[in-house]
């Protein structure tokens, strides 16, 4: 609605979009049309001035703090040819002339207007989506890399990057606003991609972002402690994901029955259901046991996890998903259930994980190991809750002889509830504790720290826990903590390669403030094996 900072990367369109009437616009969505629309087309639409497009439709919404048709003349200048809002809006945006498109509430149709405008309510690619507290952005990540191994051209949108072609991306949102995905997905179709893996949030499903889409097949990882900033209680975040899982959104599920919330989801669903289950770590093993599809935990190495995946008829698959953890094993099953329930063939999956030796997959941030062959292992993970914790901890374990230090911060204007939990499940998990900032946003550091430290400190008071800010010092001071055989978890930042302070997106990368302390610490560090999206 406002103008999108500078900093941010751009919105990608179609290179060839359609052109729509305006006048066929507003009649095919019932807004009321005012001023000359006579020959108006438009190209695309567009929520965010600094990414308008001559030629392109304005949609100015009601913000927070601002209505979003104060921006409408900067649209104007911009080259927008008309402007769609609500009645308060429209009264707003009259002076600059353009003609305007008045609806109840312009989020609400968003969706199934960009559909139209780009021409994405019909022919699409395979669109493979997942939501749930963690485990999305794996998953994602994990469908892209198979289906590569497989041959086929892919999209991706996640949290860390958009993949188009094997071109990559820096992303903004977890899942992009609704007139940016149907540009996106434009695009995507534009350069034969078969095949899209989407993350998709509980805030994309409850604020539109993926309206005037069905998925071919939705899944559904875990429900977990977050986001309670955006929703009442946890019954109000859960409610959120269910209409995922509807006819309206999507075709097919699959669901894992490792959290509680999976049972009911499977059960309430009103498309066709699949479960998954790893019972090694499920909250109820007895429960997981009875899921079609059973994830067992071969091997826990450094380099990955090894695991099998049995279904129904017996029908068995062994491979080696290349990050730490059972939670990352269950991922990985997970991604080939969608792949199945896709439609692809069980022997077409099964001969490129054993071409290959396992599952190909770049997971940018993901319990990403950034130190060497010498020292300690230092992992830098994107968790930020205590589940997430707790998980991940848990896996660093396994594949640590000596100590565990975790390293971390949490975000500033987010969910104040789960900062006690995320202190008292480091403790739990780790030797030592080291507190420091995140993205602080509005809200004081170091009242962000206190909190923190209060739930670390009241779980064990004799636990040796640190305090250090900013973490360029932070992670510094962790490293002169440990040794060879330890291990550091710097758990939050992960792909990202900024931090937000007071509104600003300052250029930041815990991979490569870790890699440079360890060098600075004497410790050989190889170059880096992960790629650097670029800004298109």
């Amino acid at each position: 609605m406002s103008a999108t900072p500078s900093n941010l990367p751009p919105v990608l369109r179609p290179e060839n979009p359609p052109r729509r009437s305006l006048a066929e616009l507003a009649e095919r969505f019932g807004g009321e049309l005012r001023g000359d629309a006579a020959g108006v087309e438009l190209t695309g639409v567009t929520l965010a001035t600094a990414d308008l497009r001559a030629g392109e439709a304005f949609v100015a919404i009601r913000g927070v703090n601002r209505h979003g048709a104060e921006f409408a003349p900067a649209a104007a200048e911009q080259g927008a040819v008309a402007v769609i809002t609500d009645a308060d809006g429209a009264d707003i945006a009259a002076p600059t002339g353009l003609p305007l498109v008045v609806v109840p509430d312009p989020r609400a149709v968003l969706g199934d207007l960009s559909a139209w405008v780009y021409g994405t309510d019909t022919d699409l690619p395979l669109l493979l989506g997942t939501t749930g507290t963690n485990g999305k952005t794996s998953i994602t990540h994990l469908l892209d890399g198979i289906l590569t191994q497989m041959g086929v051209v892919t999209g991706l949108s996640s949290t860390a990057e958009r993949h188009i072609a094997g071109d990559v991306i820096v992303s903004r949102l977890t899942t992009p606003e609704a007139s940016e995905f149907h540009a996106l997905l434009a695009l995507m179709r534009e350069r034969g991609v078969e095949a899209v893996a989407v993350e998709v949030s509980a805030q994309a499903l409850t604020r539109h972002r993926v309206d005037g889409l069905v998925f071919d097949v939705a899944a559904f990882t875990n429900l977990t402690h977050d986001h309670l900033d955006d929703y009442a209680d946890m019954r109000e975040y859960f409610e959120a994901k269910a209409r995922f899982f509807t006819p309206e959104r999507s075709r097919r599920a699959v669901i894992s029955l490792d959290s509680a919330p999976g049972v009911e989801y499977a059960e309430r669903a009103t498309v066709p259901v699949v479960t998954v289950a790893t019972p090694a770590i499920a909250a109820d093993p007895a429960v997981a046991a009875g899921a079609d599809w059973i994830v067992t935990i071969d091997d826990e190495r450094q380099e990955g996890t090894g695991f099998t995946l049995t279904g129904p008829d017996g029908r068995s698959l062994t491979s080696v998903v290349p990050v730490i953890g059972p939670h990352m094993a269950s991922n990985a099953g997970t991604a080939i259930v969608m792949l199945l329930e896709a439609g692809y063939d069980w022997e077409r999956i099964a001969a490129a994980l054993e071409r290959d030796g396992g599952i190909r997959a770049y997971l940018p941030g993901r319990t990403q190991l950034v130190s060497g062959s010498e020292g300690p292992a230092v992992y830098v993970d994107f968790g930020h809750t205590p589940d997430a914790f707790e998980k991940t901890l848990a896996a660093v374990r396994r594949v640590t002889p000596g100590k565990v230090l975790m390293l971390f911060g949490a975000d500033g204007d987010r969910d104040k509830t789960k900062r006690h939990d995320m202190g008292r499940t480091a403790v739990e998990g780790s030797d030592i504790v080291v507190i420091t900032d995140h993205h602080p946003r509005h809200e004081d550091p170091e009242a962000i720290r206190a909190m923190l430290l209060e739930g670390a400190r009241a779980t064990d008071p004799g636990h040796p826990i640190y305090e250090f800010s900013p973490p360029e010092t932070a992670i510094v001071e962790a490293v002169k903590l440990v040794g060879p055989g330890d291990a550091i978890l710097w758990a939050g930042p992960g792909h990202q390669d900024y931090r937000d302070i007071k509104g600003v997106r300052t250029p930041y990368s815990a991979r490569e403030l870790a890699r440079r302390a360890l060098r600075d610490a004497g410790w050989p560090v190889p170059e880096p094996a992960w790629p650097v999206p670029y800004e298109d």
